[in-house]
């Protein structure tokens, strides 16, 4: 496979409702999206997922554009490429930008998966044909609204929950969620909130027997996690801290973590992904996919890694109609009774909904060799 020609569109689409973490509140979202075509006119599209800040990770929508027009579009462009797998490799010479570069690498699994004549899925080493899905949810105005949009996703039966937590809406906004819902599997996502000087507070969530609390502490740390894991109960789940499959045996020799959060975007694509998955499987750590409030794309490709096995823990990747009122893909990513069907069709296993796409493209351009 050659690439002989990728057009970059920018992106922009509303959410139907305000996201709020620790991190701040968003609606509006910009994305990257790549279509990249090959010498034999195959086409592959890929989701650029990067704030606009860097409030999750260093990385932002501008960056991702800089390192995507000025030094990854430029560096694929014409080369010979045997598997996608050669794409992470011939990337690390540039360091980190792991979100820019998963963005066009999912393009190339996309054209590979077609020229194999198999799903995404399929040529990554799925198995599972339905995956298990949850519902993130972000800080509410009240705690009436957070109950009762919790019960609203359970009656659409989402698997398990997981709540937004920060320093004074903790503790007792758990509480009562917990008093609401005894029995719902709970997780908590503290967005790295907190410090070691917070490990009283966070004993007591111990009593709430969640399923885990992610990213307690800093985003790049393993060390202060393997201290406050001997102090608590409820399983630390990490996130930010894992940006690579070295990132994750660290954090797992040091105790760290018992639970991992793959994210395709924060890891530089989807063979890290895989091979985080495959090795957690060997440690016996269960791992889930977060999301990063993906379009359509980037949904998709979430539903194809979460079918490899050892996802055994209900994900981010909730319906299209969660966040969006149009999304850019059809069908639209459905649940039906808290599980997602993984799509059978070659390559995405969904189509690019080119008018969607043209509808909120704000700036496009085209490289080419």
């Amino acid at each position: 496979m050659k690439l002989v020609e990728v057009i970059l569109y920018e992106v922009e689409m509303n959410m139907k409702t305000p996201f709020t973490t620790s991190l701040g509140t968003m609606q509006n979202k910009k994305f990257i999206v790549l279509e990249a075509k090959d010498e034999s006119g195959t086409i592959g599209w890929g989701e650029g997922v990067a704030f606009e800040e860097p409030s999750y990770t260093e990385e932002t929508f501008k960056t991702s554009l800089h390192m995507l027009e000025d030094f990854l579009i430029p560096t694929l462009l014409g080369t010979e490429i045997a598997h996608p797998d050669e794409v992470y490799e011939i990337f690390r010479p540039i360091r980190r930008n792991q979100m820019a570069k998963a963005s066009i690498e999912g393009a190339v699994w996309d054209i590979y998966a077609q020229q194999q004549n198999k799903s995404l899925a399929e040529v990554i080493g799925g198995t599972q044909l339905k995956i298990e899905v949850g519902i993130s949810i972000g800080l509410q105005p009240t705690e009436e609204q957070l109950i009762a949009t919790i019960e609203r996703f359970l009656d659409e039966g989402y698997k398990r929950i997981k709540v937004k937590i920060k320093p004074g809406k903790d503790v007792e906004l758990i509480r009562t969620i917990r008093n609401a819902f005894p029995n719902v599997p709970l997780m908590a996502d503290a967005n790295s909130s907190y410090t070691l000087n917070d490990i009283e507070l966070l004993k007591q969530l111990d009593e709430f027997n969640l399923m885990m609390i992610e990213q307690p502490l800093a985003y790049d740390d393993f060390v202060d996690h393997a201290t406050l894991q001997k102090h608590i109960k409820t399983p630390i789940c990490l996130d930010e801290s894992i940006t690579s499959l070295n990132d994750a045996r660290k954090a797992i020799e040091a105790g760290g973590c018992r639970v991992v959060n793959i994210k395709i975007a924060r890891v530089g694509g989807i063979s890290e992904a895989k091979r985080i998955h495959d090795y957690c499987a060997e440690k016996n750590i269960p791992v889930w996919c977060g999301g990063m409030l993906e379009a359509g794309i980037g949904r998709a490709q979430n539903v194809a890694l979460t079918s490899l096995g050892n996802f055994t823990m209900p994900g981010d990747t909730a319906a299209s109609s969660r966040y969006w009122d149009e999304d850019l893909i059809t069908p639209e990513v459905t649940v039906d009774n808290g599980y997602i069907t993984v799509p059978q069709a070659i390559g995405l296993g969904y189509q690019v909904n080119r008018n969607a796409l043209e509808k909120y493209t704000i700036k496009k351009r085209i490289f080419s060799i």
